[in-house]
């Protein structure tokens, strides 16, 4: 989907710090929830539109805060996100009013292409030490040898994610980040269940042994 696509008919959206603890997975009864609020809100209900945000927002921007400069940029991707999912929304309720549209597997998976081109636009612009500089600490930067150190260690470790292979990241975001159980993560990567636990495994695997060599004296 095109920016283009989302300036038809604009929520007045603004994403925060903040709301509901992602799930470990989604219940029917969440979907049937889902589905209720997305029917109040293509029928003008501006609270069913709050609430599906704050339902989700904080798994949005856990999503994509990995690929971001700044928290900045991750509140604007993360509305990018809930605007093009409920675009989609309207297109295919729309056709099929009395259709299911899985909100929320659609609004990870948004957030997750999302997030990875808007890592490659940076990195076209910034490709000698992006990584490292994009990814360090957003806030102001601590005082004392522990919080330096602290920082330091999660200004490498968000490095090191972004040089694993895409694939491996996506899942360890997804994972790690969101929370989302494995069957779930296999389903927004299009992917089998057995597939995205072994690939969070070896990224494991080389996160550890990436930070284990800059740890060696």
């Amino acid at each position: 989907m095109d920016d283009a696509h989302d300036k038809g008919q604009r929520p007045n959206l603004r994403v925060v710090a903040g709301g509901a603890s992602p799930a470990s997975g989604q219940a029917a009864g969440d979907r049937a929830a889902d589905e209720a609020l997305l029917a109040a809100f293509l029928v003008g209900d501006d609270d069913a539109f709050g609430e599906l945000v704050r339902r989700y927002e904080r798994l949005v921007v856990s999503i994509v805060r990995r690929y971001t400069r700044t928290p900045e940029d991750a509140r604007d991707l993360a509305q990018r996100t809930f605007l093009r999912a409920f675009v989609a929304a309207r297109r295919t309720l729309g056709r099929d009013p009395q259709g299911a549209f899985p909100f929320r597997r659609w609004l990870v998976r948004v957030a997750v292409n999302l997030a990875k081109n808007h890592l490659r636009n940076e990195l076209r612009f910034d490709r000698a030490g992006a990584s490292l500089r994009a990814l360090g600490p957003a806030e102001a930067p601590p005082v004392g040898a522990d919080q330096l150190l602290r920082a330091e260690r999660a200004a490498r470790l968000r490095a090191e994610v972004l040089r694993l292979p895409r694939r491996q990241r996506e899942v360890l975001t997804l994972r790690i980040d969101a929370e989302l159980p494995f069957a779930e993560i296999a389903e927004v990567l299009g992917i089998t269940e057995n597939a995205a636990k072994v690939t969070f495994h070896h990224g494991s695997r080389r996160l550890r042994e990436a930070l284990g060599r800059e740890e060696t004296p």
